[in-house]
């Protein structure tokens, strides 16, 4: 499975690659608007400057043919752009890359050795070792005790091979939607690199204009900040890969030293972490807006828990109202059946009284 999602965020990668010169396409109707802009920028101060009867100063003019100049060589700039920000991503990914391998080699070991451990215990050697399994009903008889026994062996046996089952199947889950969420971000962030790359001349153009001059900062500070998803995300993965090393590592330990440790426990918190890992993928972009400030694409996490925050809020107020209508309903048969209750009682108390004063008229 970790093969085939490499396969998928290399596909990405080839993706970006391939459509970065569409953004070519952009630079003629931006030249256009930045041709427009430029006439009117350098107009109005060259009026401005002359109103006033002062010297022009020539160099706050030269902005718009430093932008012109950006946006017809846009793919070279990119590609610098590109160029500079690469080795972060190329040492976030060998960081990953030595976790990934250290963790594989533990878990390799820590399972080795919880094989052995059971082996060596002659309450749990039939559960994993089929010759045990076999050596033990052979030296079962014929009696009704013995096949109560052997039935007993095979439900266990059953029993361990379920759970181990049950407990791959949840791991398996929970790192595919680890693997997924991943995925999910690679995804968004190429889409966003790649709108960005595309639209970047005409971002450069529209920055020329007065009042749009933020635009140029703006699209360099959402393109750095959405490129750096990337390196974040490896650094988390590290770090989650370092934590399950510490894990493997106690758990060897432990197996080493105590033969009748088990791990039921490290698993357990294995599938938390995965939890934690799975929800914390979605953290990133706003980590990656903390290394450089950026607005827009830079709330994405915000808004996917401003999100879930509403969800919850809907499906709270939804279980209060079904709470209250049932808590309104059973207070009411509640009610109900005390006045029964009552009436009842009454009319019982009511009745032994005529009874008992029958005799005494009588009398």
């Amino acid at each position: 499975m970790g093969a085939e999602f490499d396969n998928l965020h290399q596909v990405l990668r080839t993706l970006y690659t391939e459509m970065m010169p569409m953004c070519g396409d952009m630079i003629g109707v931006a030249k256009g608007i930045a041709g427009l802009g430029a006439l009117f920028y350098v107009a109005l101060r060259v009026w401005q400057t002359l109103a006033r009867a002062e010297p022009i100063d020539v160099y706050p003019l030269l902005r718009p043919f430093a932008l012109g100049l950006c946006i017809l060589f846009f793919p070279m700039v990119l590609d610098t752009i590109n160029g500079v920000l690469s080795p972060i991503v190329q040492g976030t990914h060998k960081m990953l890359e030595k976790q990934t391998f250290s963790l594989d080699e533990y878990r390799k070991l820590r399972d080795k050795l919880e094989y052995e451990a059971m082996v060596k215990n002659p309450e749990t050697a039939y559960l994993v070792s089929n010759e045990e399994f076999d050596k033990k009903l052979d030296e079962l008889g014929i009696a009704p005790s013995d096949m109560a026994t052997m039935a007993g062996m095979y439900v266990e046996r059953g029993m361990y091979n379920l759970k181990k089952s049950i407990r791959n199947m949840v791991r398996e889950l929970l790192e595919l939607l680890f693997a997924a969420a991943a995925l999910l971000i690679d995804t968004l962030r190429t889409f966003f690199l790649i709108v960005l790359s595309i639209l970047g001349p005409i971002a450069f153009a529209i920055s020329v204009w007065d009042g749009f001059q933020s635009t140029l900062t703006q699209w360099f500070t959402r393109y750095i900040s959405i490129y750096l998803w990337l390196p974040v995300a490896d650094l988390f993965s590290s770090m989650l890969a370092k934590i399950q090393e510490l894990m493997l590592k106690h758990d060897i330990t432990q197996l080493q030293n105590d033969p009748t440790y088990t791990i039921d426990a490290s698993n357990g918190v294995y599938l938390v972490f995965m939890i934690i890992g799975i929800i914390g993928y979605f953290t990133i972009p706003t980590v990656a807006g903390w290394v450089i400030q950026a607005g827009g694409a830079g709330n994405y996490g915000k808004n996917v828990g401003l999100a879930a925050a509403k969800g919850a809020g809907i499906a709270g107020a939804v279980g209060g109202a079904i709470g209250g209508f049932a808590g309104g309903h059973a207070r009411n048969m509640m009610n109900y059946a005390g006045s029964k209750g009552r009436e009842i009682a009454g009319k019982l108390f009511h009745r032994g009284g005529n009874q008992s004063s029958e005799p005494s008229e009588q009398n």
